[in-house]
């Protein structure tokens, strides 16, 4: 009888964190006997796969961020190679963060009798730096694309690709808005604004300021009754607490953890938030929103003026092709043109102009088949088969 196949996943943000998880039923349902270890978070330690390393402090911004982290992510790069090679795995699919995905990749290329490589998510090459299609194709045996737009450009570059469709739209983004209203005793007609600080510390520090601002000016132009809500993500929770509490003047926004984020999302007329995954989400659900984000100055220089192509930075726009989350970045991260942007969402609901029907047709657009995390897992699954077969 053969050994089971060992799958080693590596997810080391929030988001990542989430794709494996998903990743990981969507193997249990279609091999029960394949045996799973990893590095990543709580959502995929909460299904038995205990982080191999502690992935505590790798979810940064910015390039500066990241040199001034570089030492501590080196050594935690080689402890996740390590571990790796100690569960013997016959394929190691390395999700999210680049910088992170590509060492442990090239540190188990060279190794003899190396794992099959498979990176799950590529760079934005269609955004910013074409030329990473090259490295990955030198660095991984195989891509798994969540954007069909993805697989002509990294085919390519000589990388074997398979489009699976992104799992994050998959997941159920709404609850019960009538219920949480309820709840936090709020009338069916008050206005209810979310406000989404991101998921990385380093956001809240650089981005936090902005959206702080934004809130106390948008509680003095929006009627006596208009309620904010924050949805937290666990990475920043605690941070995101301090943060409020200790401005007098917005420390009675509802703070809102993971069990109620569905129906907290459900509650919004409209939403500010962080540029990412949430961003999306959010458009999902058809809460018109307004999207920010900030790096440090020379970071933002190199990207804009060297790197970054794309015409918008939510990916909901790049993919309708117009702007229909409205985007504020850098210098334009103020809470005057914030709450200005949200007053203007508002203005369009008030009018009966809402885009949200366009922000959900757009999001489904990007789903696939619905069936994202099971593509995946079997096409690792094909993979590791057919390397098994011809070893």
């Amino acid at each position: 009888m053969s050994k089971p196949f060992r799958i080693f996943l590596v997810a080391v943000e929030p988001s990542g964190d989430a794709l494996g998880a998903d990743l990981i039923m969507a193997l249990r349902e279609a091999g029960p006997d394949i045996e799973i270890a990893g590095v990543g978070g709580r959502r995929m330690e909460a299904l038995g796969v205990t982080s191999a390393v502690d992935i505590s402090g790798l979810a940064i911004m910015g390039l500066l961020d990241g040199l001034k982290t570089y030492p501590d992510i080196l050594r935690k790069v080689n402890a996740t190679v390590d571990a790796a090679l100690a569960f013997e795995a016959d394929t190691v699919v390395l999700i999210d963060s680049w910088g992170y995905m590509i060492r442990v990749a090239q540190r188990l290329q060279k190794r003899a009798l190396p794992p099959l490589l498979v990176k799950y998510v590529g760079p934005q090459i269609w955004a910013a730096r074409p030329k990473r299609a090259d490295v990955l194709a030198r660095s991984v045996d195989h891509l798994l694309t969540i954007h069909a737009f993805d697989a002509p450009m990294f085919e390519a570059a000589g990388l074997p690709t398979t489009f699976v469709g992104n799992p994050a739209l998959e997941r159920p983004v709404t609850g019960d808005g009538n219920a949480f209203r309820e709840r936090h005793g709020i009338s069916p007609g008050a206005p209810v604004v979310g406000a989404l600080f991101g998921s990385r510390p380093s956001e809240l520090r650089r981005i936090g300021p902005g959206l702080r601002d934004a809130v106390v000016d948008l509680k003095t132009r929006l009627p006596d009754g208009a309620v904010f809500v924050s949805p937290m993500a666990p990475a920043i929770a605690d941070d995101v607490r301090l943060s409020l509490d200790a401005d007098p003047r917005i420390s009675d926004i509802i703070l809102v953890d993971e069990a109620e984020k569905r129906d907290a999302t459900s509650a919004m007329n409209v939403a500010l938030a962080v540029s990412g995954t949430a961003t999306t989400e959010l458009a999902l659900a058809g809460v018109p929103t307004v999207s920010t984000y900030k790096l440090g100055w020379l970071s933002y220089w190199i990207y804009r003026t060297i790197l970054f192509k794309a015409d918008y930075f939510s990916l909901v726009n790049i993919a309708a092709g117009e702007e229909l989350i409205l985007e504020h970045a850098q210098q334009e991260c103020r809470g005057d043109i914030l709450a200005g942007s949200v007053m203007a969402l508002l203005d369009e609901i008030e009018s009966g102009q809402s885009r949200s029907p366009r922000l959900k047709a757009a999001a489904e657009a990007m789903k696939g088949d619905g069936r994202s995390s099971a593509r995946a897992a079997q096409a690792v699954i094909a993979l590791t088969t057919a390397r098994r077969e011809n070893s």
